[in-house]
């Protein structure tokens, strides 16, 4: 491997080692901090107790099953929340009188605690996963429409000239130029709606007792399972890194090279 190549793999992997570096400082000054007193250990785990936390989950069948579960509600939520979001978005980039008409509207039920909801979906889908995975589509399509809309609407004048200049139909103009200018926009809008719809799920998987890692959470924190419940929470965490690994890949593909 030549000095450039070796240079070029170290620059890669070199975001990776300092987060895990860092969680690592962190992790050990919580143990420090929880061992000399300075935190209850009722109240935050030290790092050194999850892996047998992590081996009880297990046991109880508190692991595989509810990571699936969640990992499978979030998926739901937000492949429904980008299938609405996205043509949305992209009408009211076609139609500007309808962007500005609805964008403040969008942007103030953005802010609204959808959650405080859930009794009313309760009641309409029953408690069980169409509850929570509309809920948390809910939360998502929001930015999605948003941003879908603010990336179309910030492609360079330059490019689409260009575009123009070598006779692109409307059609080949938009697959070819505005769309891919867009992604970097579209696919922030989707990493907000997927940390919204992963909320929006834990959330009332806490609160109704039913599901996937929230009520992992729930349960834990009833038993007063100190430990469990910071599993529970490192486990959630992990679905979060999943997906925005999985959406960067993605990016990566559709963005113009």
């Amino acid at each position: 491997m030549t000095g450039r190549a070796a240079s070029a793999q170290a620059s890669k992997w070199a975001p990776a080692a300092a987060g895990i570096a860092g969680l690592a400082v962190c992790a050990a000054l919580l143990e420090l901090a929880v061992r000399a007193s300075l935190v209850s250990p009722l109240i935050v785990a030290p790092p050194t107790s999850l892996p047998a936390a992590f081996g009880k989950l297990w046991r109880e069948g508190y692991l595989l099953q509810p990571f699936l579960a969640t990992l499978g509600q979030a998926f739901a939520a937000t492949l429904l929340a980008a299938a609405v979001g996205l043509p949305f978005g992209f009408l009211l980039w076609r139609r500007p009188a309808l962007g500005e008409a609805y964008e403040a509207w969008l942007g103030a039920a953005f802010a609204a605690p959808i959650i405080l909801l859930y009794p009313l979906f309760l009641v309409v889908f029953g408690r069980g996963y169409a509850t929570t995975i509309f809920v948390g589509s809910i939360a998502a399509v929001i930015p999605i429409v948003l941003k879908t809309r603010e990336g179309l609407l910030g492609v360079p004048p330059v490019l689409l000239n260009v575009g123009r200049s070598f006779h692109l139909s409307q059609r080949r103009l938009f697959f070819n130029i505005t769309f891919p200018a867009a992604v970097p926009a579209i696919f922030t809008g989707i990493r907000l709606g997927v940390i919204y719809a992963l909320v929006n799920i834990i959330g009332i998987e806490f609160l109704i007792d039913f599901g996937g890692l929230g009520r992992v959470v729930s349960e834990m924190y009833f038993r007063y399972e100190i430990p469990g419940m910071y599993a529970a929470i490192v486990l959630i965490v992990l679905v979060s890194l999943l997906f925005l690994s999985l959406l960067q890949r993605l990016e990566l593909w559709l963005r113009p090279r």
